[in-house]
């Protein structure tokens, strides 16, 4: 297999085919994740959603509706746990634009955000300044875009984009990797024409106790789970369903969206899905049994 590596959108990109991709394919990639991170990236001042949040008004995107229409799912599956607005609670503990790190007091998101938006398929409108953060799903939904964009490349393909992986063609071996140590794994999954999506709380995080995902409803990060992972179809839904994983409703939407997933406690618990398809090394909880 042939690796094409690069940096975007805050993270490690690996593209392997299975033979070296040519410059027009790597052109189109390379086109694609500039329009998505222009559009909807809060870390860029020149963004789209960001002039949204300042000012309101109209951002045009053929990604909005098929991702606010999953954050309508996810936010009531979730009791209003996960928000697309959330960016100013994210902003208030230091993930911020400028990366300052410097943690204040806890915002909660608005509630009810979907009263401050409305969305059709190719755009989203704020009659008020309105910060969106897409966080819970936009990786996922730009890994199964370069895959359209890679879809007439022959043979085997695999993205990884930062731990959010699409598989087509040959199954791949993933490493579940243990969120206290990188170095250990929980298990080991084959994927093969799917997507595998994981979160944890120990990427992006900072001072005591703090990283990236938090509960909307209070701005404060969770506690309970450590580590999530979600195979699905598409990368979109399964990056989803491994950020719904981190609260109460989590399992619900996996299963009404045919999603399997795995998840690992703050204090040492593993849970799946009976259908989650890896060998996991530790001891789990399987639909209320635990087995070895």
């Amino acid at each position: 297999m042939a690796t094409w590596s690069f940096e975007a959108i805050g993270t490690h990109w690996e593209i392997e085919t299975t033979d070296p991709l040519p410059a027009a394919a790597k052109a189109a990639v390379t086109a694609e994740i500039e329009r998505f991170d222009r559009e909807w990236s809060r870390f860029r001042a020149d963004s789209e959603v960001v002039r949204l949040g300042r000012l309101g008004g109209v951002l045009a995107s053929a990604d909005a509706a098929p991702m606010l229409d999953a954050y309508r799912e996810l936010s009531a599956a979730t009791a209003g746990a996960v928000n697309p607005l959330v960016a100013a609670s994210l902003d208030a503990l230091g993930y911020d634009a400028a990366y300052t790190l410097i943690a204040g007091q806890p915002l909660p998101a608005p509630e009810e955000w979907d009263r401050h938006l409305s969305w059709d398929g190719g755009e989203v409108r704020a009659s008020a300044p309105a910060l969106l953060d897409v966080g819970a799903l936009g990786k996922g939904r730009l890994v199964d875009l370069v895959s359209t964009v890679l879809e007439r490349v022959p043979g085997d393909l695999v993205i990884d984009a930062g731990g959010d992986i699409r598989v087509r063609g040959a199954g791949v071996r993933i490493a579940l990797e243990h969120p206290y140590d990188a170095t250990k794994a929980i298990g080991v999954i084959e994927v093969k024409d799917q997507a595998l999506c994981a979160s944890a709380i120990n990427r992006r995080a900072w001072g005591s106790g703090l990283h990236h995902v938090l509960d909307a409803r209070t701005g404060t990060p969770v506690r309970t789970w450590a580590a999530t992972w979600a195979v699905a179809p598409h990368a979109m839904r399964a990056d989803a369903v491994a950020t719904a994983l981190f609260f109460d409703g989590g399992p619900e939407i996996a299963a009404a969206w045919g999603t399997e997933w795995v998840r690992m406690s703050t204090d040492g618990r593993v849970q799946r899905s009976p259908g989650f398809p890896a060998e996991l090394f530790l001891t789990v909880q399987n639909q209320g049994r635990v087995e070895s």
